[in-house]
């Protein structure tokens, strides 16, 4: 099977070169090929009308995504972009996710697309808030674990990592050392930004498999009110050095109360774009922690701004041309939570193997059990055999807006909170998240009942295009 994935991929990889090396003399022609190629490696796994509207899109030099994969081409360095097409496009959301689904139902559990891992949970700031900045440099993983997490991922068809933290790029040589061991892998760095050096962004040109989230929480005053004077300037020199090495990045944004609408503005995302950043993550502020502040999570119609908001920034007419997710409101695009395995996970530096980023309970280590044996954990299982927990997509998440699912998941399962400084009971968590979800109900049913509609409308005019659905 191994070898005959690596033949598979050496001939995409030939066949992508030819194709690439020209790239520029005749765009639609051979940005159609590329489309082709693809289709061939995934075979059915994509409804036909996918590709139809991809080759559509492409064949229209005006449209705004046919414009961004453009200017992709013409800015970013050709070995960053050869790297993302083999092990992000290829390797990961082609045939790895093909193999991911085939284990699902081999192991009749959860098995994800992406795994995220703390390298460190040690930080060079001490942000106003963060237990990092007095308690982060107690636990590391060490080069050997994340490699022998990497190597079992793989083999169930996993292939694509995020570091998160801590700050992961205090151990840059370490993520450095596993993106050239594991050159058939993308790797992507949620980071603070302040680290990002030369050597760094030629490490990454050579790999090509490297991409990075630099976390912003708006302008200067606000961003280094609880980051640290002169942060966010080197933030923005980041961005420019990287931008000079022709490097994929963009920007992870957690959004509040008090800074949404600062962080969604056209004045805000137009400097992100002019910085060259391409896709930025937006994440619904959390109340994790028994410090947690409730007055920063968004009332409903600070919510329904943001999820209106964000789709105008996607828009074909009128949008910006960065791409966005917003991971507590577009759970409609990915069949609601994604988290517990079924599309993420999450290992924290103390190798708990947690369901969520956001929620800290675990009853596996992953230091004691493979990662196949995680998966079919209590909890995980849990996750498994109850998901989804919301058929309205606009309450996708068991603590969020479903509370009383990780109540009951958190305690038949005997799992723990994995908080390294005061652990959190999960009653004290849901005590914070009920009144949110409480709130939140009417308003996400009635915008739920109005997008149906427009689902409706959207698919009779696709199919009386290219036929029912199959």
């Amino acid at each position: 099977m191994a070898l005959k994935h690596a033949v598979g991929r050496k001939a995409f990889e030939t066949a992508f070169n030819a194709v690439y090396k020209y790239i520029n003399k005749d765009r639609e022609k051979n940005m159609v090929k590329l489309l082709n190629l693809a289709h061939k490696a995934t075979g059915d796994s994509f409804p036909e009308f996918f590709w139809d509207n991809a080759i559509n899109m492409l064949s229209d030099p005006e449209q705004k995504w046919t414009k961004v994969i453009y200017n992709a081409f013409e800015n970013l360095n050709p070995n960053v972009v050869k790297m993302h097409v083999l092990n992000l496009a290829y390797e990961a959301g082609l045939t790895g996710f093909k193999e991911v689904r085939a284990n699902r139902e081999k192991y009749q559990c959860n098995v994800p697309w992406i795994i995220l891992m703390d390298p460190t949970s040690a930080c060079n700031l001490k942000c106003t808030g963060c237990w990092a900045a007095e308690y982060g440099h107690k636990m590391q993983r060490t080069y050997e674990q994340l490699d022998d997490v990497i190597c079992q991922a793989k083999e169930l068809g996993i292939h694509f990592f995020i570091m998160t933290g801590g700050e992961p790029l205090t151990r840059k040589a370490d993520i450095v050392k596993l993106a050239e061991k594991h050159n058939d892998c993308a790797f992507h760095i949620f980071t603070n930004g302040t680290l990002i050096d030369e050597q760094l962004c030629k490490d990454t040109v050579r790999l090509g498999n490297i991409s990075y989230a630099l976390s912003v929480e708006g302008y200067e005053e606000t961003n280094d009110d609880r980051r640290g004077d002169g942060v966010f300037q080197k933030v923005m020199n980041a961005m420019d050095l990287m931008k000079s090495y022709g490097l994929v990045y963009g920007v992870s944004i957690c959004y509040t109360s008090k800074n949404y609408k600062v962080v969604t503005s056209d004045e805000f995302l137009d400097m992100l774009i002019d910085k060259g950043c391409i896709m930025a993550w937006f994440f619904h502020y959390m109340p994790v922690g028994n410090d947690a502040s409730v007055d920063l999570m968004l009332t409903p119609e600070q919510r329904e701004y943001m999820i209106h908001r964000v789709r105008e920034i996607r828009a074909m007419e009128g949008g910006k041309p960065l791409f966005c997710m917003d991971f507590q409101n577009d759970a409609e695009w990915v069949g609601g939570c994604i988290a517990g395995g079924k599309n993420y996970l999450h290992i924290n530096a103390n190798g708990d193997v947690e369901p969520c980023v956001f929620i800290h309970y675990s009853n596996a280590n992953i230091d004691d059990m493979s990662l196949l044996e995680c998966l079919q954990s209590p909890l995980f299982m849990a996750y498994h055999n109850t998901m989804p927990f919301n058929d309205n997509p606009f309450r996708p998440c068991p603590m969020l807006e479903n509370p009383e699912y990780i109540k009951k998941m958190v305690e038949e399962s005997g799992a723990h909170s994995t908080d390294f400084t005061s652990p959190e009971a999960v009653d004290d968590l849901v005590a914070k998240t009920i009144p949110y979800a409480e709130t939140w109900k009417p308003t996400a049913d009635r915008m739920w009942e109005e997008r149906q509609a427009e689902k409706a409308e959207a698919l009779a005019a696709r199919e009386a295009k290219y036929g029912p659905s199959k």
